[in-house]
């Protein structure tokens, strides 16, 4: 039960990039517990895209690429995860704190009689166990948890919060492993996963964000953010305002309502700071405000602040970031 187990997510035939922060997550299991890292990827191509990940120091990466698992679907791929786990004995799960990952660890842990940590932002490991921080009423306080007595401990991490793992010594055994589904164990499949508009970064796991509050008068105003986001090779992010307004899709909304992100920067254009808002964005490394009102709230939070009018602001900001590159 030294062992660490993590799942890769494949999105759109890639891996998604949390898994290199997942790997980090179990280095720091395994200094303590003394075991190894394993991955599994499911899905189509998984054998392919295992090479992605060698050199990390993963003892042996599992690829199950069969029919019944070439898409995406809570039973089939809990069906998998269970029974490995059951084989190999793993003491702690890692998966990204993504919509899929969200979906399946709670599942696969109820099937083998685990405990789940969701959402976590840092871990340690201190007196034998595996220490989790995470965040609670909405980001303004910070928790720790830790097992008692149980194992295997599922957690899923927010992507950017742990440093991406760099290369370590020794080579990765890719071994292919039947799923064991069945086709009537299936209840719902994920037939097609719609990529964001543009060929921009998920909101989740996007380094740099561009967000736009009530101040936009309209959906094409959300133009001058994308623009501005595709320079910096982030994503644009809203509050729910302009989404109830139907100015931007609900999949990009930020707040508690909507996306949680962690981005090394946040710029939040015409957004007043209303805690809702915050709840989704207060962790980013670095907040830059851009909102008429000297007074707004977010301001309060903001690392840097510009009081002034966004369309001129904005498109004046991008300009001199595009000659600077």
């Amino acid at each position: 039960m030294n062992d660490i187990l993590i799942f890769g997510e494949i999105r759109n035939g890639e891996l998604k990039r949390v898994i290199k922060e997942l790997v980090t997550a179990g280095r720091i299991v395994t200094e303590g517990t003394g075991g190894s890292i394993d991955a599994v990827l499911i899905g189509k191509g998984a054998s392919d895209l295992s090479k992605n990940i060698a050199g990390l120091g993963i003892r042996k990466t599992f690829c199950v690429d069969d029919n019944l698992v070439e898409k995406y679907s809570t039973e089939g791929y809990a069906k998998v995860l269970s029974d490995l786990i059951t084989d190999s004995g793993y003491g702690y799960i890692f998966f990204g704190a993504t919509a899929m990952g969200r979906d399946l660890s709670p599942r696969v842990a109820a099937r083998v009689d685990g405990v789940m940590f969701s959402d976590c932002v840092d871990l340690r490991f201190q007196d034998g166990r595996c220490i989790a921080k995470r965040p609670v009423y909405s980001g303004k306080l910070f928790v720790e948890i830790a097992p008692v007595g149980k194992i295997p401990v599922f957690i899923t991490l927010r992507p950017n919060n742990l440093p991406p793992a760099d290369s370590a010594a020794g080579e990765t055994e890719t071994e292919m492993r039947p799923s064991g589904v069945m086709e009537d164990m299936i209840r719902a499949l994920a037939t097609e996963i719609i990529p964001m508009a543009g060929g921009r970064p998920d909101i989740t796991e996007a380094e740099v964000i561009i967000a736009g509050g009530r101040a936009m008068k309209d959906s094409e105003s959300f133009e001058i953010l994308g623009e501005l986001a595709d320079l910096l090779g982030g994503a644009v992010g809203a509050s729910r305002a302009v989404v109830d307004a139907g100015y931007v899709p609900q999949s990009i909304q930020v707040g508690q309502t909507g996306k949680i992100v962690n981005p090394k920067l946040y710029i939040a254009c015409g957004i007043s700071g209303a805690i809702q808002h915050l709840a989704g964005m207060r962790t980013s490394k670095v907040i830059v405000a851009i909102n008429k009102d000297s007074n707004a709230p977010i301001f309060e939070r903001a690392h840097y602040g510009i009081v002034g009018d966004l369309f001129e602001v904005v498109p004046a900001l991008t300009e001199e970031i595009r000659k600077l590159l």
